[in-house]
């Protein structure tokens, strides 16, 4: 059974997730704020976090940016009524995996759910069909599944599970154009109900993890991404376009 840490402030909201989560078969640990879930966070051990981002004192990104001090893996969902595209930003780069905005459809969110909970489980086989944990490069930069870190340009940065996904299957499809739905299809899953800018975000936050070597990335108007072979030479000023 899965075990899901939910902070949400909205006290009908918080007990009717509660309730739906349950009954779909998690285990639920209820927080009514931020300072609830860092306290109870260590203990509880969950395997999903789900944080409102507004919470009085401490909001779901100062949960997630202390969580990911001692734990850069484990799957969060932000619940927001906020939609600026800055605070995607500054979530995703504090390492949660997804957004779910207000108000939502519950089955939607369940969804959202059973996708991350897949990704944190065991990871698919690596590039060129090697073990899930090897280590590989995309150009100078070293990517480590074991550790879930990226060493680029003499930097160490976390990599989220979804981070690692996405890089593993461009990786597998170098040299190949990758559209925006596959990428949705094999990193988020076909269950997904959210819209393609969330790809965008992804491999901007990648692009400036993997330093000189995220040009290699190249984004192809209108369809996805391309990997770079390292053989090759990527076009100028394509590292820094988002369509």
């Amino acid at each position: 059974m899965s075990r899901i840490l939910l902070a949400e402030d909205d006290e009908t909201l918080r007990n009717a997730l509660s309730l739906t989560l349950e009954s779909e078969g998690y285990e639920v640990v209820a927080c009514i704020d931020g300072a609830e879930a860092l306290a109870r966070f260590a203990k509880a051990r969950p395997d999903l976090l789900i944080l409102d981002v507004m919470m009085p004192g401490a909001s779901g990104f100062d949960v997630c940016r202390e969580v990911r001090k001692t734990d850069e893996t484990v799957p969060v969902i932000f619940l927001t009524a906020k939609s600026g595209e800055e605070d995607v930003v500054e979530g995703l780069g504090l390492g949660a995996d997804d957004f779910v905005a207000k108000p939502f459809r519950i089955r939607e969110l369940l969804a959202r759910v059973a996708a991350a909970l897949r990704r944190g489980g065991p990871r698919r086989l690596g590039a060129a069909g090697q073990p899930a944990d090897t280590p590989f490069k995309i150009g100078a930069a070293l990517i480590d599944p074991k550790k879930f870190t990226v060493e680029a340009d003499g930097e160490a940065y976390p990599l989220t599970a979804r981070e690692l996904d996405l890089l593993r299957e461009l990786v597998s499809r170098a040299g190949e154009v990758v559209s925006r739905a596959d990428l949705i299809d094999e990193v988020w899953g076909l269950d997904y109900g959210g819209g393609t800018r969330t790809i965008d975000q992804h491999i901007l936050q990648l692009r400036k993890k993997l330093g000189s070597s995220g040009r290699l990335i190249e984004s192809v108007r209108r369809v996805g991404y391309r990997l770079v072979p390292h053989q090759q030479t990527p076009q100028c000023g394509n590292e820094d376009k988002m369509v």
